[in-house]
């Protein structure tokens, strides 16, 4: 059973920066392409952020500019970099191991128990 820690939540003022972490015990990390997930109150859960197995990124239009994955195969690891928080990137955080539909991904239905991130104006 593939296990994912995140970790790295908080509370940051409006325009501040967090990274999150994700330590995973995926088999072959290295070749696993991740996201990160987040859900607000009420809402659905939504897909931030993306990594290839080559490091080839992919954001919501969101999180454009503002966010940076990356990943560390060495330590089974993978980063969110979030700057210029804004009050609606509140919410809870996620990292999953996805697969590739056509131009989307998709989870493949392993998640970690999420880090709460809120933003206060």
């Amino acid at each position: 059973q593939v296990q994912l820690v995140e970790s790295g939540g908080g509370l940051v003022q409006a325009g501040g920066s967090l990274r999150l972490s994700c330590v995973t015990s995926v088999s072959f990390f290295s070749i696993q392409p991740m996201g990160w997930y987040r859900q607000a109150p009420g809402k659905q859960r939504e897909l931030v952020a993306t990594i290839t197995s080559g490091s080839t990124t992919d954001y919501a239009e969101s999180a454009k500019g503002r966010f940076t994955i990356s990943r560390d195969n060495a330590k089974n690891t993978v980063y969110l970099q979030m700057n210029s928080l804004k009050p609606e990137d509140t919410a809870v955080y996620y990292c999953a191991t996805v697969l590739k539909g056509g131009s989307s991904y998709f989870s493949t239905g392993s998640w970690g128990q999420g880090t709460q991130i809120t933003v206060s104006s």
